[in-house]
């Protein structure tokens, strides 16, 4: 393109110089000869009132010298036959003109011009007293009549060269303008197909480019998105299938004996690395936002129960004691319910496949001024890396995990301005406490805990230790 915009603008400049220039040229050409002429013309006049005077051949000798250089100038007079003691012809100067031009202009009584070895000359008739007619011939050489005309030449083409180069580079730095955004397009759009999803392009360049800039620049984002959204929903689609497997790893252990039950238990562990496969394979991405709009929400005191019940059911089954406290009374939180009863599954789902049968677990509900805090606490053998189970990907321990589940969690508080912290519980194990905030401010962070300045409510009710039933 930016070659194919140069040459354009070289033909047309070349064009434009051309068309003007050659006449341009021909005009000059003419006015030097003009000019050259109307001089001679000039000399001419100033020996025609002396020629109406006087025939004598001094008086006029001197007046040639002093209209212009003799050598330049003539006089023909013709000779008077017709009177007694006529006059004879008269020719003052070098004569260069051919005698026939001389003849043919006093007959015609009009000026002439008629060229000559190294040059022209002018014919210019005068009528005599006597009524005859005098020729006056002026020289004009060719170099006055081409004087200036080269220098002038040289000028139009100088400028005219001067103007298509100027154009040509013009036309370069329009055509690099052009270029070199849509160059960028290219480049962002190959690295787009190769797969580096993080390739962007400058909005620069003509409007048509930045807007076509623009809309790659959406595009990619809108494909960066839509990629991570799907991860995503893999991801937590998978692990939202552990609170299924871990009902059916609870049942199968209780079949007993048998082909059946070793098949089943089998199917259920394959089941369950397959899913843990899935999860694995999950590759980052952006956050989703699990805070809901303005005015939307649920009541997580009502979510707590709800959940609550299903999971009652398999503590029972494990010998586990369980308590819940909070959820007396209404808890309006910033989250979409389906993301708060996925959270509460993944912790829940943690304590039941990461601690022996039999262990006592907790969720606590604590409503303050602009914060609801979450915890679920247990009194297993605890998490020695707690910045390792919070990380994607990277197990708790031992046992496997892939710590996506406190992930979902995490990212569910922080869309509200919220965390996630890991500690010890006061039943032995582990807490997670998940704060989610009401008003958007950052929380107030002391250690592990978190104490609220304004809540007093919430101090007492975080540091007091709390029986099972």
């Amino acid at each position: 393109m930016r070659w194919a915009l140069v040459k354009v603008c070289l033909a047309v400049t070349t064009m434009v110089v051309v068309a003007f220039a050659v006449p341009l040229g021909l005009v000059i050409k003419e006015m030097a000869r003009d000019r050259a002429f109307s001089n001679a013309e000039r000399q001419a006049a100033a020996v025609a009132p002396a020629l109406s005077i006087t025939t004598d051949r001094d008086q006029l000798e001197r007046v040639v010298a002093s209209a212009g250089s003799d050598a330049g100038m003539a006089v023909h007079i013709p000779a008077d036959g017709e009177r007694r003691g006529a006059q004879k012809a008269v020719d003052i100067g070098r004569q260069r003109a051919a005698a026939d031009d001389i003849a043919t202009v006093r007959r015609l009584g009009r000026a002439s011009t008629t060229e000559v070895p190294g040059g022209s000359t002018l014919l210019q008739p005068v009528a005599l007293s006597s009524g005859q007619i005098a020729v006056v011939e002026v020289y004009v050489p060719e170099s006055e009549v081409s004087n200036g005309v080269a220098t002038a030449w040289a000028v139009l083409a100088g400028v005219g060269i001067a103007l298509v180069v100027g154009s040509v580079a013009v036309a370069d730095r329009l055509g690099v303008r052009m270029v070199q955004p849509a160059q960028k397009l290219v480049e962002g759009a190959h690295e787009l197909g190769e797969g580096k999803l993080g390739s962007r392009v400058p909005e620069e360049g003509p409007t048509e480019l930045r807007l076509a800039a623009v809309a790659f620049n959406s595009m990619a984002d809108q494909v960066v998105q839509l990629l991570a959204n799907e991860r995503e929903l893999a991801a937590d689609l998978s692990h939202r299938l552990r609170t299924p497997l871990t009902v059916l790893r609870l049942n199968a252990a209780s079949l007993g004996e048998g082909p059946a039950a070793e098949q089943t238990r089998a199917a259920v562990a394959q089941l369950e690395r397959e899913v843990d496969t899935i999860i694995r394979t999950a590759r980052e991405a952006k956050p989703q936002t699990a805070a809901a709009g303005p005015g939307a929400g649920c009541d997580a005191a009502e979510v707590v129960r709800e959940r609550m019940r299903f999971w009652s059911a398999l503590a029972e089954d494990e010998g586990r004691k369980w308590r819940v406290a909070g959820t007396e009374r209404p808890v309006r939180i910033p989250v979409a319910r389906a993301d708060l009863a996925a959270a509460l599954d993944a912790l829940l789902g943690n304590v039941f496949r990461h601690t022996p049968e039999g262990t006592a677990f907790a969720v606590d509900v604590h409503n303050g001024e602009d914060a609801v805090i979450v915890l679920v606490s247990d009194a297993g053998p605890g998490i020695l890396d707690p910045e390792a189970a919070m990380a994607r990907g990277r197990g708790s321990g031992s046992t496997g995990s892939t710590g996506l589940g406190l992930d979902i969690v995490r990212r569910l508080a922080e869309a509200t301005g919220g965390d996630v912290r890991i500690g010890s519980s006061v039943l032995g194990g582990t807490e997670v406490r998940v704060w989610i905030q009401l008003d958007g401010r950052e929380p107030v962070r002391r250690g592990h805990r978190v104490r609220r300045r304004r809540t007093g409510r919430l101090v007492s009710t975080f540091n007091r230790p709390r029986s099972l039933p």
